[in-house]
């Protein structure tokens, strides 16, 4: 059965949350949602979901639980929960970019704006999903930090950014000084691909595996329970 590049995005995005425990997941976009769902209906089923607003609900959205706001911020400020956030820009150390391009004082482009980012970076593990890997995302240095990286978050006890999960493939940063690394590919994605998208340069290992194949139960969960539409097919393309 051919699994398409989406699938294997959801997939990477899933394994996101392994072994993560009884933690609050908050995947932003839709291919981590999918993930999120899917790694509760398979290996992370003590993971706590939510509907964005003030419940907790399980894969198939079904409410489970009330989540008011001040315990959500305890589980955001006390390391409890992982969330999965966009990035119009990031570096090779995970400083993240989402509230505009150019100098801030005058900026060529508004976008969302800082929001929660530094809290989330600082007080829980944040990964980072990116649709489309280029070297407009990936670049020497973001024009302005909203999430911080690992070279600004001296004494933060839950700052870690566990993963970057592009249309390419999976980066993170298991190197001596934090810098980003390619961990795996997604079938049919090279090396040189990665690199040319990038605009800084990427710890590279010498064997660089690909992302696992979803399983024929995991294939099934996606496109028959949490995504009978395909939606996920137009966020990331054959």
């Amino acid at each position: 059965m051919t699994v398409t590049r989406a699938e294997y995005c959801v997939i990477a995005c899933a394994e996101a949350w392994r072994g993560a425990g009884e933690i609050l997941a908050s995947p932003m976009g839709l291919i981590p949602s999918i993930g999120a769902r899917l790694a509760r209906h398979t290996f992370a089923p003590d993971l706590l979901l939510t509907d964005g607003e003030a419940m907790l609900v399980g894969p198939d959205g079904t409410v489970e639980g009330w989540l008011p706001y001040r315990q959500h911020l305890a589980l955001v400020t006390g390391g409890r929960r992982h969330v999965m956030m966009g990035a119009s820009q990031i570096d090779r150390y995970g400083n993240q970019n989402i509230s505009c391009i150019g100098d801030w004082s005058k900026p060529r482009r508004q976008l969302l704006g800082v929001r929660g980012a530094p809290v989330n970076t600082l007080n829980n593990p944040t990964s980072y999903w990116v649709p489309r890997h280029s070297r407009r995302v990936f670049v020497e240095k973001v024009d302005m930090v909203c999430g911080v990286g690992y070279d600004r978050a001296a004494g933060a006890r839950h700052h870690r950014v566990p993963r970057v999960v592009t249309d390419l493939g999976v980066l993170d940063f298991a190197t001596p000084d934090h810098a980003m690394r390619l961990a795996s590919l997604h079938p049919g994605v090279t090396v040189e691909q990665v690199r040319e998208a990038t605009g800084f340069e990427l710890a590279v290992p010498d064997e660089v595996p690909y992302t696992r194949e979803p399983t024929p139960q995991e294939l099934e969960l996606i496109r028959e329970v949490l995504d009978p539409v395909g939606a996920r097919l137009r966020e990331v393309g054959a």
